[in-house]
């Protein structure tokens, strides 16, 4: 009987590491670096055998579904790795940083560690640069949505659109068993349907079971166009006293989705006065790639692309790929509008700008993406007065914004609207979540769908 084990985002959020087996076949969906509170799970075992894996599925290039990967090759897999091309071509340039980040803080550790004798305490890299590298000539399968990619007479398997960032995809397989077709999908995690820079998520007709993502489970999203004018306010009323404004943000799709919001306020001429830093090499290097692929962008911001302009560019934009070149920015006393990472304040360049700018009243803080528990970010976000940033204890001034209705994640409503369209639907298994949140998802689905749900705990085997 055909089953299904998660070994991460499992009554958790991120970590994302599903495994289904069937007959004899093993194919892993996902192999996510775990965040927040529990970061240091990454270093543990996988819990199953690694070289015994022959698929790897990657739904989308976010690091909490593509971050271990590395630490899998590392360890023995050598089996094929099924992506979109768009989802390969980010996940290279999202490992290579990780892998560098992985590193960087093992030579803190290990240097603070020499001083007092204790380097003998300190761990290896999760991964280095070269096992990336490895990632990269093992045997790959490039796919395009509704490509059906027959894995064995009996077993089929198809990527859909999830709408969630550039190449990202929801998964069918396709099974035979005890002379009945089954079918069950796998959401990685789904986008909502107004999204300002892709095409919406797809529809998917049937399925028995489903494994769904809950992120938003418990909320449905402001409007999209509230969103935007709270975001246009924040940045014209900061920039009216004085002030500068700090967005963390993900490198991926949110940068893209900025960017774009401030080309459109350049083209109004709300930006003639300020300066607009892109403090992250990875997001830039993202921002290429997003530019290599206008069909999956949605018609207005295609068509852009296609015509030679530049949707995430505009005069005031300055790209600092040096770190000398963001250390600089602490010289602008005003007007400067800076994108940097880490999205949840984790680490990054994001850091420095927060110990510079924080404790200034004029200035203004916007979160644009879901802060996860345990996180600088979150802590931010619900209320703390104070930081704790490379030693030093400040006071928090800066205005906090926080904008939800720009979240990559369906919300509640799109997720119970799209189940309801899958005939013969059954069975839901609920993952990538907090366990609250969770909770109210399963009891909302029961007002809205006649099926079984279930929150699936870590290490569960759940047979189909």
């Amino acid at each position: 009987m055909a089953k299904v084990t998660s070994y991460g985002a499992a009554s958790m959020v991120t970590g994302s590491c599903h495994l289904f087996e069937v007959g004899s076949i093993r194919i892993l969906v996902d192999c996510g670096m775990i965040q927040g509170e529990s970061w240091q799970d990454n270093y543990e075992a996988f819990g199953f055998d690694v070289a015994s894996i022959d698929y790897l599925i990657l739904t989308h290039a976010h690091a909490d579904h593509i971050g271990r990967v590395p630490k899998l090759v590392k360890e023995g897999f050598n089996g094929e790795i099924i992506a979109t091309q768009a989802t390969l071509d980010i996940s290279q340039i999202m490992l290579l940083d990780s892998a560098a980040l992985l590193y960087e803080e093992y030579e803190t550790l290990l240097r603070k560690a020499l001083r007092r004798g204790e380097e003998a305490l300190v761990r290896e890299p999760l991964y280095l640069k070269e096992h990336v590298e490895l990632v990269y000539t093992k045997k790959i399968r490039k796919v395009r949505y509704g490509e059906l990619i027959q894995i064995a007479p009996f077993l089929n398997i198809t990527f859909h659109n999830a709408g969630h960032i550039l190449g990202s995809a929801f998964i069918t397989i396709t099974y035979q068993e005890d002379n009945m077709q089954k079918r069950v999908v796998f959401s990685g995690d789904l986008g909502s349907r107004n999204r300002l820079l892709l095409n919406g998520l797809e529809d998917v007709t049937q399925s028995d079971t489903l494994f769904i993502e809950s992120t938003y489970g418990d909320r449905e999203h402001r409007p999209i166009t509230e969103s935007i004018a709270e975001f246009r306010s924040a940045i014209i009323e900061t920039m009216e006293r004085g002030g500068n404004v700090l967005i963390p943000s993900f490198a991926l799709e949110r940068t893209q989705e900025i960017l774009w919001l401030l080309h459109s306020m350049h083209e109004e001429g709300i930006l003639q006065k300020c300066t607009v830093y892109l403090d992250s090499p990875l997001a830039i290097a993202a921002t290429k790639i997003y530019q290599k692929y206008p069909l999956e962008l949605n018609e207005k911001i295609g068509l852009h692309v296609a015509l030679g302009d530049n949707p995430f560019g505009f005069p005031q934009l300055k790209y600092t790929q040096r770190r000398i070149d963001s250390m600089e920015i602490n010289t602008v006393e005003k007007n400067a509008i800076i994108i940097a990472g880490s999205g949840m304040c984790t680490g990054g360049r994001i850091l420095h700008h927060l110990k510079q700018r924080i404790w200034n009243s004029k200035n203004a803080i916007i979160f644009v993406g879901f802060q996860v528990k345990g996180t600088l970010g979150r802590n931010i976000v619900d209320g703390a007065e104070f930081l704790r940033i490379y030693g030093d204890e400040i006071k928090i001034k800066a205005t906090v914004h926080t904008i939800n209705g720009f979240s990559a994640h369906a919300d509640r409503a799109d997720m119970v609207n799209w189940m309801k369209k899958i005939e013969g639907l059954h069975h839901i298994y609920l993952i990538h979540g907090e366990v609250e949140k969770m909770e109210l998802f399963k009891s909302y689905i029961h007002q809205q769908l006649d099926c079984k749900v279930h929150i699936v705990k870590k290490g569960e085997e759940i047979y189909l």
